[in-house]
């Protein structure tokens, strides 16, 4: 089995096509790299969101075992 490159300046100079070979592999890692990215920010947007929305209903949860306390109470006097 014969080696496509016979050295490493080969390998970088692809055959005389280097520009748009690396250039292509340049916009697949960067796309790849922001798709990365934007999945971990929207995972972290993700779980903030469902922590503020438990706060919400455990607020609301508290509030409405306070109006229910204060009621009953009312209607013990």
């Amino acid at each position: 089995m014969n080696p496509a490159f016979n050295s490493w300046a080969a390998f970088f100079a692809m055959g005389g096509y280097a520009f748009y070979v690396w250039l292509a592999i340049a916009a697949t890692v960067l796309s790849l790299l922001g798709l990365w990215i934007h999945t971990v920010w929207q995972h972290k947007q993700l779980l903030a969101d469902i922590k503020r929305r438990e706060a919400r209903e455990h607020r609301i949860r508290q509030a409405n075992k306070a109006q229910h306390a204060a009621r009953s109470q009312e209607k013990q006097q």
